[in-house]
């Protein structure tokens, strides 16, 4: 094993630079592949052109969390008896996405990198041959040779469809980075980021309209979240139009005015259900993998090929590069099993199937992981489940006096092993991880019984669920 990593990179014979690896893409993917390469003793190298740390931590993950946090507080304050109904603050609730985003100042992400022992090269990367990246940033170029592997952990795009291109509508970006908050907001999508952007802009005072292309909100879920999810934002105020598609969109002086600021005049969206005026329109349709202008065509590989994982032996790619599940817990859990790879770690063998667990953060909370009972049947399992209102845990009705949701276990019939779970309620985000773990070590569900949850707790939903279980498999 090289033990390169006290140097991050050294000057080649023909003057170009040279590192083990060479990374391109300085998201959280990036960063943990590097991270993970250097601690196994390989010296790394994070090649970003935009804010190094990522969409996740400027314009995803973090600010939609620090934006989302604090009206679950002020609901949940507003429905325990003896608490007084705390007020939202706009200007303060903005103030606290900013602090959490930086400023949009990566400086620290920086320095966190250098600390750990990573080179960090600001500018657009490029591969122009095997193991050769060039990067460009303000008219200068330099070449960094990778001994070992070029990572592609680029991230991914906004999809916009052809009928809201043109318009400069808002993306995901825009919403969680929002400045000017619009009198109507239509937002297209019925998945994660339009049913969390909805909650928040409702509450910052938007008049929301969800359009929605399907029949269901979050339809790769349980088809009891959906109506949870769905109950909860017209109580918010969110108006929703169901099989509803946009046809067309127009809008008058329309410009890019700056991040979160509202892009030109009324937008008119001409739709399958009639037309609807909005202030401004949120596209959350979906992300598409980011590939353009990497130079994979000077090494022969084509977008599908990443796709696919049909590359060269020096080059990977992790996270939403890839196109399988597009969020940062994944990515980084590939870069984490790719960077100790890439150093000659040695490691147990990952289960057959890793569960891809999520968080939705609205109001009821989302925690799901592995198979829906669909999903399970549609595998050629033969399917046992279980299910309880979420308040039939005490801990989890003592968390608000208006506690509502559900939860649903999904079980092997033949092995008794857990295939996947779905909560919907209070802090339900923080109960799925005790089923990741039970999906990830096959664990039947008569071991589970002895796993003993504290009282009063939310995590006694387990027992709950447990006993509504055939006794064959108690």
């Amino acid at each position: 094993m090289t033990t390169s990593n006290q140097s991050t990179s050294e000057a080649g014979a023909s003057g170009q630079e040279v590192a083990d690896v060479v990374v391109i893409g300085g998201g959280p993917a990036g960063e943990n592949v590097a991270q993970y390469a250097h601690d196994g003793g390989l010296s790394a190298v994070v090649v970003e052109e935009s804010l190094r740390g990522g969409d996740c931590s400027y314009y995803a993950c973090m600010p939609s969390k620090a934006l989302l946090r604090p009206l679950e507080v002020a609901a949940t304050a507003g429905n325990l008896e003896g608490v007084s109904t705390p007020q939202l603050d706009r200007a303060g609730l903005l103030a606290r996405r900013d602090a959490w985003v930086s400023h949009y100042d990566d400086a620290g992400q920086v320095r966190w990198a250098e600390k750990a022992g990573l080179r960090v090269v600001h500018g657009h990367a490029e591969i122009v041959g095997p193991r050769e990246v060039r990067v460009s940033d303000a008219g200068r170029t330099r070449t960094l040779t990778a001994r070992r592997a070029v990572v592609l952990a680029t991230g991914s795009s906004a999809l916009v469809p052809p009928a809201l291109q043109g318009i400069h509508a808002w993306s995901s970006r825009d919403a969680t980075g929002v400045v000017e908050v619009p009198d109507r907001l239509a937002v297209v999508g019925g998945g994660v980021v339009a049913v969390e952007a909805a909650t928040w802009m409702a509450a910052l005072g938007s008049e929301v309209t969800l359009l929605v292309r399907g029949d269901a909100l979050l339809n790769s879920q349980e088809p009891f979240v959906g109506e949870l999810v769905k109950s909860a934002l017209e109580r918010a105020g969110v108006r929703l139009r169901f099989e509803t598609s946009v046809e067309s969109a127009s809008r008058d002086n329309a410009r890019n005015t700056g991040l979160g600021r509202v892009h030109g005049g009324p937008v008119t969206l001409s739709t399958t259900e009639g037309e609807l005026t909005a202030d401004e329109v949120l596209v959350a349709t979906g992300r598409t993998p980011r590939l353009a202008d990497l130079g994979l065509d000077a090494v022969g590989v084509t977008p599908q090929d990443v796709r696919s994982g049909n590359l060269p032996e020096w080059l990977h790619a992790v996270g939403d590069a890839t196109g399988d599940a597009l969020l940062t817990h994944m990515g980084k859990y590939e870069a984490r099993v790719l960077g100790a790879r890439l150093a000659g770690a040695q490691e147990s063998a990952p289960p057959a199937v890793v569960p891809v667990p999520q968080a939705v953060f609205t109001d009821p909370q989302v925690g799901a992981v592995g198979m829906t009972e669909r999903e399970a049947r549609a595998a050629g399992h033969r399917t046992v489940v279980a299910e309880a209102p979420i308040t039939a845990a005490a801990g989890a009705a003592l968390l608000r006096d208006d506690a509502a949701g559900r939860a649903k276990l999904v079980v092997d019939e033949d092995t008794g092993r857990l295939l996947g779970a779905t909560f919907v309620g209070p802090d339900a985000a923080e109960l799925v991880h005790a089923a990741t773990i039970a999906v990830v070590g096959g664990i039947p569900v008569s071991l589970l019984r002895h796993a003993v949850p504290s009282y009063p707790t939310a995590s006694e939903i387990w027992l709950r669920l447990l006993e509504d279980l055939p006794a064959s498999l108690r």
